[in-house]
């Protein structure tokens, strides 16, 4: 689970998600070096897909629109949020598989390659840009709320309550849950 100690502001804040984020998938890439068993390889692919289904959320919801309105240039915002669509589908895909299907472990990999593109491009275009247009610890603190919110509702931190999904629906799928 992503846990990151109080950001000081919005942009703390996403890249501690981001630096998490890349732990995670180096880890999985490391179980697939060694043949792991598949439930080691389904619980971190689990544990990807519930921090992946709220970064983006808090992205899209928070700070994006704060981004979008004071920035003149919506194609860098446009661009994310289609970047976090791809995700958000490709997410759907392995949750419905098993970790022994043959396309299991790509499909997570190929993940961890939008993610790494999708923070550059962040890190790069929109943050800089942020950092000097918008109130960041303001922002930082509605999002550590939302995102503290959106975590209780997936039972993160309850091994028996990671199945059940962001709106409380334990059949939904993460798209569901947008």
């Amino acid at each position: 689970m992503i846990r990151t100690t109080q950001p000081s502001n919005a942009i703390d804040l996403l890249n501690g998600d981001h630096k998490a984020l890349r732990k995670l998938f180096k880890a999985y890439r490391a179980l697939v070096e060694r043949g792991a068993e598949p439930a080691q390889k389904e619980e971190l692919a689990r544990e990807i897909c519930l921090e992946l289904s709220i970064h983006p959320r808090i992205e899209e919801e928070i700070f994006y629109p704060a981004v979008r309105l004071k920035l003149d240039d919506d194609g860098l915002i446009n661009e994310a949020v289609v970047e976090h669509a791809t995700a958000t589908d490709l997410i759907g895909q392995i949750e419905c598989m098993s970790p022994e299907d043959d396309l299991y472990d790509a499909k997570v990999i190929v993940l961890g390659g939008y993610v790494d593109h999708h923070v550059k491009e962040e890190k790069n275009e929109i943050f800089p840009r942020a950092r000097r247009s918008l109130d960041i610890d303001e922002l930082g603190d509605a999002l550590a709320q939302r995102k503290q919110a959106l975590r209780a509702n997936a039972g993160a931190g309850d091994p028996a309550g990671r199945a059940k999904k962001l709106d409380g629906n334990p059949n939904a799928t993460l798209r569901d849950s947008r």
